[in-house]
């Protein structure tokens, strides 16, 4: 885009967010895009009905845009109390609330979409927003506080993230004996000017006396927001403890999504494999994309000192890599830079991020672990973006996306035929094929996916993730534990903070009859995850279920079907603790869903690919099953 093409305008921004909607996901994804969709058929009706018009609706957020002010606050009122009775029809854990922020500011319009400052500033004062609440900047207060019939409680000026200068915020108080108040905001009494006046000049002199011991000192790293050690869902860790969020793209082609998520992979992943670090995974990193979170809430939820955020801009061969490391405990920034370089760089680029962040840790590396991190397995830069590429989409879990990853690895391969790390994403494409069901033929994709995998590691032994599932693949298509625990043990060596690592050593434990190692392995990689696929709480219960914590399985089982409520492992799994428990109702109870799920479960057809090393471990789970009516 070129100068004369810029457009730009005036406007007046509606920005809305669900509060706690990763939360509502991970608990039962059908009914939060179910209800999610009916919610935003509401609220586009509304705003076109208040002059506005939608501009995107990604994920959980709406983004309306609106050539009035009070049209924009008057549709946001309308917006809360149409939402707020069809919340109160549900259960508290499932109500859909929506956070709404409002702000009057110039865009940059192109091609029906609004970009800029203007919109920025929505979005972050749509965070200080409360559930069913609305925020307005004082831009937006100023064209409508005497035009609505609204109170309005003035909450100071906000420092919002990317924003250089902070903003005058207002919350919308929408109940009727409200409307005329303003609470909280104090002017000057007009025999106070002198008084006002001295101020004035006092600060100019404390500024200018701040500028000269600016000159001559080193000045301290800006000040956030603290992380409250009370609040912490999960305790600290004794270790520096780290969560990379993802890297936001700021290029105007959103096709780069996958070099900015690409990036923020590989530098969790060298992170990982660093055994003085604690290091979050990616799953639970990930569900703050596109959210505008404080670095504290992040701290708090995740259990972790330090925090990663930065941002990537590719325009065409050239690349900007910002990052910035914060320490929630002070809420001061450790480092931040930003990197102009050539695309061609880019290995070396995320090698120098990473080890930023573990030089500003003082963690120190040996020399072994330093070129485990940083070997990239091909010297061709296109191969590499390729592969980057099929690994973001294999991240997707659907049919469509493993179809789309091979196709990508197909080209990578052709690229550069000797890449390890494209055979083992394409070994990890087959086994997961088989393992949800949509392969033609299981057995055939179980061997390519042992096949792929072993080549991976002959090609190069140093990537954990193949270690991983080869170790599975052992136990689960030749019932070769020893080898199989062997494998898991590389890959926890290789990368000790890879909850990848501890959840499929975990497994194969379980499988093996070592219950106990199982569970303090499982345990590690949740705590690694805090925000997890519902299969790993699965496997939770099932160890504990082996190891007859029967009361401690069932509360494992009920949090994986919080996740994912029609997995039908996770209900046969609920009903054998349950009946093993001796809690035989709630035990017949769940057996009528796993029918319901699948009126062909076969107790038999589980046994096949439930591949116990001892039998006594078989017959209790089966027996747990056959005891609740399944047979």
């Amino acid at each position: 885009m070129t100068g004369q093409e810029v457009k730009r305008k005036l406007t007046a921004i509606l920005s809305a967010d669900v509060k706690g909607y990763s939360r509502l996901m991970n608990e039962d994804e059908e009914a939060t895009v179910r209800n999610l969709n009916a919610y935003k058929e509401v609220m586009t009706d509304l705003i076109q009905q208040h002059h506005g018009r939608v501009v995107d609706t990604p994920g959980d957020n709406v983004l309306a845009e609106f050539a009035s002010v009070v049209d924009a606050v008057r549709c946001s009122v309308e917006i809360q109390k149409e939402l707020k009775p069809r919340n109160a029809d549900l259960p508290e854990s499932r109500r859909m609330e929506f956070r709404i922020g409002v702000n009057l500011g110039d865009v940059i319009e192109e091609e029906g979409r609004i970009y800029g400052d203007g919109v920025n500033i929505a979005a972050r004062i749509e965070s200080l927003s409360e559930a069913g609440g609305i925020c307005i900047s004082g831009t937006a207060f100023d064209q409508v506080k005497n035009k609505l019939s609204l109170g309005y409680q003035y909450l100071g000026e906000q420092t919002v993230k990317n924003i250089p200068e902070p903003v005058r915020v207002y919350r919308v108080l929408m109940e009727p004996e409200a409307a005329g108040k303003l609470i909280g905001e104090k002017k000057a009494k007009p025999r106070q000017w002198q008084m006002a006046n001295l101020g004035l000049v006092i600060g100019v002199i404390v500024v200018v006396a701040a500028v000269v011991i600016w000159r001559f000192y080193i000045p301290p790293a800006p000040k956030m927001g603290v992380a409250s050690k009370e609040k912490m869902a999960l305790p600290l860790p004794d270790l520096p403890s780290i969560a990379v969020l993802p890297f936001a793209n700021m290029s105007d082609d959103s096709k780069q999504e996958y070099l900015a998520d690409g990036i923020t992979e590989n530098i969790i992943s060298a992170l990982s494999q660093v055994p003085r670090l604690f290091v979050i995974a990616r799953n639970s990193t990930f569900t703050y994309k596109g959210k505008p979170v404080k670095v504290q809430q992040v701290a708090e939820e995740l259990g972790v000192r330090y925090v990663l955020e930065g941002s990537v801009q590719r325009s065409g061969d050239t690349l900007r890599i910002t990052a910035q490391l914060i320490d929630a405990n002070t809420g001061h920034h450790v480092w931040s830079e930003h990197y102009d370089r050539e695309l061609k760089e880019l290995f070396a680029l995320q090698d120098e991020v990473a080890l930023k962040v573990i030089t500003s840790l003082q963690v120190k590396l040996t020399q072994g672990e330093k070129s485990r991190m940083f070997a990239k397995g091909t010297e061709n830069l296109q191969a590499y973006l390729k592969y980057i590429q099929a690994r973001e989409v294999f991240f997707t879990q659907t049919k469509e996306g493993y179809a789309l990853a091979r196709r990508l690895l197909e080209e990578t391969l052709a690229l550069d035929p000797q890449f390890p790390a494209a055979y083992g994403l394409m070994g990890s494409i087959h086994f997961m094929e088989a393992s949800v069901g949509i392969s033609k033929s299981p057995e055939e994709s179980l061997k390519q996916a042992l096949e792929l995998t072993q080549k991976s590691l002959a090609m190069d032994e140093t990537r954990a993730g193949p270690h991983s599932i080869l170790g599975w693949l052992y136990v689960l298509k030749e019932r070769q534990y020893d080898k199989a625990i062997a494998e898991c043990e590389r890959a926890i060596a290789l990368a000790p903070n890879s909850s990848q690592s501890h959840i499929w050593m975990g497994v194969v434990l379980m499988y093996a009859g070592k219950h106990e190692e199982a569970i303090r392995h499982v345990e590690q990689a949740l705590r690694l995850d805090p925000i997890p696929p519902g299969w790993y709480h699965r496997n939770l219960g099932l160890a504990y279920t082996n190891g007859g914590r029967y009361d401690q399985a069932i509360a494992a089982f009920k949090e994986s079907l919080n996740r994912t409520p029609n997995d039908i492992l996770t209900r046969a799994g609920l009903t054998a603790a349950y009946s093993l428990a001796g809690r035989d109702d709630e035990a017949r109870a769940q057996a009528a869903e796993v029918l319901r799920i699948n009126p062909n479960f076969s107790v038999e057809q589980r046994a096949k690919f439930s591949p116990y090393k001892n039998q006594a471990d078989l017959d209790r789970y089966l027996g747990g099953l056959r005891k609740a009516g399944l047979k």
